[in-house]
Formats: structure tokens, C-alpha cells, sequence
């Protein structure tokens, strides 16, 4: 079985997941919502800084990298601020994210770097809009082929 082909697929949903799970957390931490700002039942203070910024941009971010629409720009932004967040909030408790809590940080910063590196995939609003612009979509493969 030839798993190249799911490569455009598996990166697609892997994109929507990502970026599913970032809008949740965005949203529990502006709204309160699904268990509130971690877990307390509460939202963070409008403006407080930097969760209530940082829960704005997994809301925005979240929602565009779903979406698939400015894809790469967005997932820039998001793995930043989970850089940001595990370097300045949990680093400080200790090198290894297991000690100092940044597990999620550290995962979401290298999965949205994977995606600004690998793009959003072909179910995706950017290749939606590239297709009706007529402009090439490229497609995902973990090959190079070699012209014979």
C-alpha cells in the first residue's frame, strides 16, 4: 500500500485538529467556558496581560488555521506565542516541560511551526482560493522525484 498519497489528507487534518484544540483553549481561557482558564471555571480578566492577549490570539489563530485561510501567516503567529509562553511562564519553573507544566505549549509551538513549514494541505481555504485563482497547488509528498 502506497501511504504517500494520504500525505495531503493526513496534513489537512492534522492542520484542523491543531488548530481546533488551540480555538478551544483560546476560548476557555476569554469565555470560561469548557472548564474555564486552566480549569478554574473562569475567564482571564480583559486586557490583563499577557493570558488575556495570548487566549486572543488562540481564538484568532485557532480559528484561521482550522479554517485553513492564511494559513502559514497565522500558524507563524501561534507557535511564536507558544514560544513565548513556554519561555517566559514555564521555563522558569524548570528546564524539562514535564517539571515546569509547558507540554502543551512546547507541542502546539513545533506543531505550528510544522504547519508554517508544510503548509496547510489541500483541504484548506487558501487551496481553495489558489485553485480559483487558477495558481498551481502543491502537492504534499515526502519524495522528490528525479526527472529520468
Amino acid at each position: 500500500m502506497n501511504l504517500d498519497r494520504l500525505n495531503g489528507p493526513a496534513l489537512s487534518l492534522f492542520r484542523m485538529v491543531v488548530g481546533l484544540l488551540f480555538l478551544c483553549h483560546g476560548l476557555a481561557s476569554l469565555f470560561g467556558v469548557f472548564g474555564g482558564n486552566r480549569g478554574s471555571g473562569e475567564a482571564v480578566p480583559v486586557g490583563q496581560w499577557p493570558g488575556w492577549w495570548a487566549a486572543l490570539i488562540q481564538v484568532l489563530c485557532g480559528a484561521l488555521v482550522l479554517a485553513g485561510l492564511v494559513t502559514r501567516p497565522a500558524a507563524l503567529v501561534a507557535s511564536g506565542s507558544m514560544a513565548y509562553a513556554y519561555f517566559v511562564v514555564h521555563q522558569p519553573e524548570g528546564l524539562l516541560p514535564l517539571r515546569n507544566g509547558g507540554e502543551l505549549a512546547a507541542l502546539f509551538c513545533w506543531s505550528f511551526a510544522l504547519v508554517v513549514v508544510l503548509g496547510p494541505g489541500p483541504w484548506a481555504l487558501d487551496a481553495l482560493i489558489r485553485r480559483r485563482r487558477g495558481e498551481a497547488v502543491a502537492p504534499v509528498s515526502g519524495r522528490t522525484s528525479v526527472p529520468a
